[in-house]
């Protein structure tokens, strides 16, 4: 290859990358930007969850089953009814948000939590989420267990 040729082809190659670093440029402006991006958890698609809302929730009986979240769960989700029953303080508040919604929309079944789950909005379970995610954890790691 000639020099002429290398010098052309170092050229275009660096146009590329020039035309390519415009282009994500472009994409990344505010054009198209969704506004409530903000206002949604990163991977639930629900409206921001509010603690203060949460807390009120979890304290209130369900119409379906008559219980709250804290009679079944215990306080701060943390002291479960049941030994069978998920600590729920400290989780990960997109699980919890996709876990409550898998109830609601039936892809996930439980006796207690499908009816309970059924009645609740997208900012209900942001909220409940919201929640229970900010109380202490005191989930137990149990790699080695066995």
């Amino acid at each position: 290859m000639s020099r002429a040729a290398m010098i052309n082809a170092k050229h275009c190659l660096f146009v590329s990358v020039l035309a390519a670093c415009a282009a994500l440029a472009a994409c990344s402006g505010d054009e198209g930007h969704d506004s409530n991006a903000e206002q949604r958890s990163s991977s639930a698609g629900l409206p921001k969850g509010q603690i203060e809302a949460g807390e009120k929730q979890a304290n209130t009986k369900g119409e379906a089953t008559g219980q709250s979240c804290i009679d079944c769960h215990g306080a701060e989700g943390n002291d479960p009814l049941d030994a069978t029953y998920p600590k729920l303080g400290g989780q990960h508040t997109d699980y919890l948000a996709h876990a409550l919604q898998e109830y609601r929309n039936g892809n996930r079944e439980h006796a207690l939590m499908s009816n309970q789950a059924q009645g609740l909005t997208d900012q209900q379970i942001a909220d409940l989420a919201a929640y229970f995610g900010s109380r202490p954890a005191q989930i137990r790691d149990l790699s080695g267990a066995h």
